[in-house]
C-alpha cells in the first residue's frame, strides 16, 4: 500500500493540486491518499473536518476509493508534515502553489533547507492552474556527475512504475559541443543501466540558461513531469533560491517531483 500525503490549506490552488492528484491516482488500489490540513487556532477544528470531510466525498466520487483525513493544531507546517510523513511511510507528498506564505517557505528559504534535510519522501509540486491529462513523458534532470551515489534509484523507479511512461533524461551545460566527453558517455551508460526498464532516451543540450532550456525541452517532448535531484550542486541551488524558482516552479504547466538522495 502506498501512502500519499495531500497538504491542503482550502486555497483555490491547494484543492487543484488534490484534485489533480485524484485524476492522477483514480482506480490507483493500491494506493491510499492522506488529506492533511494544520490549523493554527484551536476554534478551526471543526470547521477544518467539514470542509475535509467535504473534499474526500469529491476525491472518492472522482475514483479515489481509499482517503484518510488527518487534523491537527501545530504553528509549523514543515514539522508537522515532515513528522506525518515519517510515521505513514508516506511515498509521496503532493502539493500545491500558492501565495499564503505558510505553503511557500517549503521551497523558499530556510524551510527548504529544513525540508531537504528531513530526506523523507519525494515531493511533488503542482502548479497552479495544472490540469491532469496523465503522465506519459517523463523527464529526468540530471547532471551526469557520480550518478551511482547521487541518483535515488529505486525511490524514481517506484514513482515511474505508477505510470506507463517514457522516461527521456536530460542534461543541460553550455560545454556541450558536437561529441559527449568520455566522462559524460560513462554517466550516460551507468544511467542507461540503472532505468533499462523504462528504455530511456537521453538528451545532452548546450544552452546557459538551465531554465529556458528546461521550459523548451518540456514542450517539445511534450513533458508531463519533471523529476530533479535537491543535492549540493549550482542548478538545485539556483532552483530553489534565485527568481527563477518562479519561472519554473510558479509559471510552468508541468508538475515537477523533487526526489531526495
Amino acid at each position: 500500500m502506498r501512502d500519499i500525503i495531500i497538504p491542503i490549506d482550502f486555497s483555490e490552488t491547494s484543492l487543484n493540486a488534490a484534485r489533480y492528484a485524484a485524476a492522477m491516482l483514480s482506480s490507483k488500489e493500491n494506493t491510499r491518499v492522506i488529506l492533511y490540513t494544520m490549523f493554527k487556532n484551536e476554534e478551526d477544528s471543526a470547521v477544518s473536518e467539514q470542509y475535509l470531510q467535504s473534499l474526500k466525498a469529491e476525491l472518492e466520487q472522482k475514483g479515489v476509493s481509499n482517503i484518510e483525513t488527518v487534523k491537527e493544531l501545530g504553528t509549523d507546517l514543515i514539522d508537522n508534515l515532515g513528522r506525518l510523513a515519517y510515521q505513514k511511510t508516506a511515498e509521496l507528498i503532493i502539493m500545491g502553489i500558492t501565495e499564503k506564505e505558510e505553503w511557500r517557505q517549503l521551497f523558499v528559504g530556510s524551510n527548504t533547507v529544513r525540508m531537504a534535510e528531513q530526506n523523507i519522501c519525494p515531493v511533488m509540486i503542482i502548479p497552479q492552474n495544472a490540469k491532469f491529462n496523465g503522465i506519459t513523458n517523463v523527464s529526468l534532470a540530471s547532471d551526469f556527475k557520480d550518478v551511482d551515489a547521487n541518483t535515488p534509484v529505486l525511490t524514481i523507479k517506484a514513482i515511474l512504475e505508477i505510470f506507463n511512461v517514457n522516461l527521456h533524461i536530460v542534461n543541460i551545460d553550455n560545454q556541450h559541443y558536437v561529441s559527449l566527453t568520455d566522462e559524460y558517455l560513462a554517466e550516460r551508460a551507468k544511467m542507461l543501466k540503472m532505468f533499462a526498464d523504462f528504455n530511456p532516451e537521453f538528451y545532452f543540450i548546450g544552452m546557459n540558461d538551465f531554465y529556458d532550456a528546461i521550459e523548451q525541452f518540456s514542450k517539445d517532448k511534450n513533458i508531463d513531469l519533471l523529476i530533479i535531484i535537491p543535492r549540493n550542486h549550482t542548478f538545485m541551488n539556483s532552483l530553489m533560491s534565485s527568481s527563477h524558482t518562479k519561472k519554473l516552479a510558479f509559471n510552468t504547466s508541468v508538475p515537477l517531483l523533487a526526489v531526495h538522495q
